[in-house]
């Protein structure tokens, strides 16, 4: 086997590094004189261009790559952090919005509370809404230690939403007008027009009108959209005077022997955070 012998290779290094040198150096000096270069010089100077950029562009590309995998994850970075800043954003929207219905829920708490000056009341916050439409249900956050009892109004933003129908110690359930249970206490109501006043029960509540039904009307007075609708105090379950709502339209029902009036509430029933149980006339009435 033959041996590798260092001294021929570092000699035949040496021979090409003379070899270019030295074409250089004419190409140098026939540069300065203003000549032509020689045929040598010119398969050396090209050859060593050629080998300049067989070696350099592997290296461009390399380069390039690494630049452009940087960049990439520049962007990625970018992207992320602007994405976290949005969803922040996004959070911070929702909070305001939260936060300022919030506090029109209780401007319209307090608004209502300055009207009911003739009765005690009890403000409380709804902890929860049954999931169940046919009950219509709500739990709030105060109970017999805060005064509730059995069948107390509430109300809630300008009118009036329900009526307690169980009591415990710190919580009770509300049921709403909008209940469709046909073994709820029925509130009796008066309805105010220019032709005089009214009575019924409001015992409906029809979802694709979003109206309350008032049946069993006495008197002759003639109805119309506009005239206000209040509890009468009637049976005793209820104070008088509670605002309820707005008459929409007043029409026979379909054997033509009963009116039917459709009230459109003051209030409205699917986002109450606030409420408030009417728990006496003051003065023990």
């Amino acid at each position: 086997m033959k041996k590798f012998n260092p001294n021929k290779n570092i000699i035949i290094a040496l021979i090409l590094g003379i070899v270019i040198v030295t074409a250089l150096s004419l190409s140098l000096a026939k540069r300065a004189a203003g000549g032509k270069p020689n045929v040598v010089q010119s398969v050396v100077n090209d050859s060593v261009a050629i080998m300049d950029k067989v070696v350099s562009a592997p290296v461009k590309f390399v380069e390039n790559s690494v630049d452009s995998v940087r960049d990439l994850l520049d962007t990625y970075q970018e992207n992320e952090r602007l994405k976290e800043k949005l969803d922040e954003y996004d959070n911070a929207v929702q909070q305001n919005k939260n936060k300022d219905r919030e506090i029109k829920n209780l401007k319209d708490e307090l608004s209502l509370n300055e009207t009911l000056t003739d009765f005690d009341k009890i403000t409380a916050n709804v902890i929860s809404r049954s999931p169940d439409a046919w009950q219509d249900i709500l739990i709030i956050d105060k109970g017999s230690k805060d005064g509730l009892e059995n069948n107390m109004a509430v109300l809630s933003q300008k009118g009036l939403v329900g009526r307690v129908i169980e009591v415990n110690l710190a919580s009770a359930k509300v049921e709403l007008l909008t209940s469709a249970n046909q073994n709820s206490n029925h509130f009796p109501v008066r309805i105010s027009s220019k032709a005089g006043e009214s009575f019924g029960i409001l015992r409906n509540y029809d979802e694709k009108l979003g109206a309350l039904v008032v049946d069993q009307l006495t008197g002759d007075a003639e109805l119309k959209a506009g005239d206000v609708v209040q509890t009468s105090g009637l049976g005793g379950n209820s104070p008088a005077d509670l605002p309820i709502g707005i008459v929409v339209k007043a029409q026979t029902d379909k054997f033509g022997l009963d009116k039917n009036v459709y009230v459109k509430p003051y209030a409205q029933m699917y986002d109450l955070s606030v409420v408030t149980v009417v728990a006496r006339a003051t003065g023990g009435e």
